[in-house]
């Protein structure tokens, strides 16, 4: 009997993984209706240096309650890739693009983000996920792109560029931020990225808040507090502990169907159309979703069955 419940041990452990960076992906659905409120009030660089410089002040707050020491010397230099892709990449990058391209276009770079932090993640940890994972996470991928790019304006601009270089530096510090969360606990990593980063998005927001046009609503104000504390910091703290327990590429599949919640949030409080795809495409989504968290990565120097 005592092997035998040792044997089912782990099962709620990644049960309860996969809950945390689902949790984390609903949070960050959030992320695109919130920056379109926040533009409402503040120009791009006001708000990039915003959202990470008050995610900066709750983090080393965090931080200092529970006298956190200072990070390994061989965690610095990842940390200070999850600050460059997460907190000051990302955000900036997105924030440009969304000027001129709608949530639904945008969602792409979401669609294809879970791919590109596999590959990261692979390319940084050796980790080797079985041919049934990479088919399932290519499917899915195929199956958003088509949708989001079938949602937008189809043609290739600047925008385009600012989500494709955002994705590229998303990707590496979502990999990174998951690995380090193998060994630190995961709010500690995002926590210390941030206030990393914390000197750069200060003077951006003193940048941008001194040369963009500020028009203060309850729509500008909620945004920036949604992006600063969920998508820049809480959310993260859920995703990472999520990465840590299940692994950086079976957590990051489930973005999949961030883009689809995105599109939900924007018919709902942006008020864009609802198209009959949508539901079908959420099917095919939650479909391949299934198949990559029911099948287990290959550690390094094993062979893929």
């Amino acid at each position: 009997m005592t092997a035998q419940n040792s044997a089912i041990r782990p099962a709620p452990i990644a049960v309860g993984g996969t809950a945390l960076a689902a949790l984390a992906i609903l949070a960050f659905s959030l992320s695109f209706p919130a920056t379109v409120w926040a533009l409402a009030g503040f120009g791009p660089w006001s708000v990039t240096g915003l959202r990470g410089l008050l995610a900066a002040l709750f983090a080393g707050a965090a931080l200092l309650a529970v006298r956190a020491p200072l990070p390994a010397r061989g965690d610095r230099l990842g940390l200070v890739v999850v600050a460059v892709g997460c907190v000051l990449g990302f955000p900036l990058l997105t924030t440009l693009a969304l000027q001129t391209s709608s949530t639904a276009h945008s969602a792409v770079v979401i669609g294809l983000l879970p791919m590109a932090t596999t590959v990261c993640s692979v390319l940084r940890t050796g980790e080797r996920p079985s041919r049934t994972f990479w088919a399932a996470a290519l499917a899915g991928a195929a199956v958003v792109l088509g949708f989001a790019l079938t949602r937008g304006s189809g043609g290739i601009g600047l925008a385009d560029g600012y989500l494709f270089a955002a994705l590229v530096l998303c990707a590496a510090g979502y990999a990174e931020g998951g690995r380090l969360a193998g060994h630190l606990p995961g709010w500690r990593v995002i926590a210390w990225g941030v206030v990393a980063a914390a000197p750069i998005t200060a003077a951006t927001a003193a940048a941008g808040l001194a040369t963009e046009p500020v028009h203060l609503d309850g729509h500008g104000v909620a945004g920036v507090l949604y992006l600063a504390a969920v998508s820049q910091f809480l959310g993260f703290v859920v995703l990472y502990r999520g990465m840590a327990r299940i692994g950086v590429p079976a957590a990051s599949q489930l973005q999949l169907a961030q883009p689809l919640l995105t599109l939900l949030w924007a018919v709902l409080i942006l008020n864009e159309s609802l198209t009959p795809s949508m539901p079908v495409t959420a099917v095919a989504v939650l479909a391949c979703i299934v198949l990559t968290q029911r099948t287990r990565s290959t550690p390094p120097g094993t062979s893929n069955g």
